[in-house]
């Protein structure tokens, strides 16, 4: 057994070598990302002849297709010049401010995450967005197909946002109810991605982005549509040779048509209605009430953007409902106030 004055003299020895009592082997912390620095756009760019100017829109909620990148655009960096790591939840987008953070919904599960976007991408027109591996591992889809996503641009508390820079992640959103992934997936483009979504996004993207004030380049969708052609016996073949006209009975005199009085509009007095929110700037509240589907009323100083009205408390959770797939889940119901 060894003595106390042997211990402390074996504890002198290690200290003394060279880098002392740092001897046993400590854990490998992982890098930290950047911080959130002032939004970061950039010089418009063209991929395969479609153009992209990058902007910071208040509002951003898009349907499309997510591929997963398999290393940072700038050689193994991102465009914000941090290090790309695959096991952090980030993603790469054409024109949202970097970096920003989006919620990500898989259309197939209605399964939602937040997602740090940091890198411009991808590469390639048939995709909204790209994930890495480890984005794409908390969403819980497959990486050998193009996934259906839904993206909207969020403004989450600094905590969330501190989780996703450190390479760790936020908690999980509620899922989507079912009605409104159906709804959703009616507005995904008409053309499917062909190529596998884990195809290595290696594209070079644009420089590291600058300040810049452009505005957005609205992007269209299309909707598959439906052609109908003729038959081909309709073509080719020589039509019928007329029938006999039999003879008719003699007419009768037409009933006179009865006067109807037109329906009246439903009126807005009375009820109750859903108040999406109330916005000092009347260009917000017109472009909430244009994502909701509700109307503006000015009050004072301020524009109140609302939904309804309804004939009961009951009815107006819809709205409230509604409000809350949009992102505004602090909508209320109120008696409808409406002259």
């Amino acid at each position: 057994m060894l003595s106390n004055n042997k211990r402390v003299a074996i504890a002198a020895v290690i200290m003394a070598l060279p880098g002392g009592g740092a001897l046993m082997a400590q854990p490998r912390q992982p890098a930290a990302m950047v911080a959130d620095g002032p939004a970061l756009l950039g010089a418009p760019f063209t991929v395969n002849g479609t153009s992209y100017t990058p902007a910071d829109p208040v509002y951003y909620d898009e349907v499309g297709y997510a591929g997963v990148m398999a290393d940072g655009s700038q050689s193994g960096a991102t465009a914000t010049g941090e290090v790309f790591a695959a096991s952090a939840i980030t993603a790469a987008h054409k024109t949202l401010p970097l970096p920003s953070y989006v919620e990500v919904t898989a259309l197939d599960s209605g399964k939602t995450i937040l997602v740090r976007v940091n890198d411009r991408g991808p590469m390639r027109n048939d995709q909204l967005i790209a994930l890495s591996p480890g984005a794409i591992a908390q969403l819980g889809v497959s990486d050998q197909g193009p996934v259906a996503v839904r993206v909207r641009r969020v403004n989450p508390p600094e905590q969330e946002r501190a989780a996703l820079r450190g390479q760790g992640r936020a908690a999980e959103r509620l899922e989507t109810p079912a009605n409104v992934l159906k709804v959703l997936r009616g507005k995904l483009p008409a053309v499917r991605p062909s190529a596998p979504a884990s195809a290595a996004i290696k594209a070079k993207a644009p420089a590291t982005p600058a300040k810049s004030a452009a505005p957005a380049k609205p992007i269209a969708t299309t909707r598959p549509g439906a052609d109908f052609d003729q038959p081909a016996s309709a073509k080719t073949s020589k039509p019928a040779p007329p029938a006999a006209k039999p003879a008719l009975p003699p007419k009768s005199p037409a009933p006179k048509p009865t006067a109807t009085a037109p329906s009246p509009a439903p009126s807005r007095k009375g009820g109750y209605v859903v108040q999406v929110g109330a916005f000092s700037a009347q260009a917000r509240a017109e472009a909430a009430a244009k994502n909701v589907g509700g109307r503006v009323e000015a009050a004072g100083n301020l524009w109140r953007v609302r939904l309804g009205p309804y004939p009961t408390q009951q009815a107006a959770q819809a709205g409230v409902r509604s409000a809350a797939a949009k992102g505004f889940e602090n909508a209320r119901i109120m008696a409808n106030d409406a002259q």
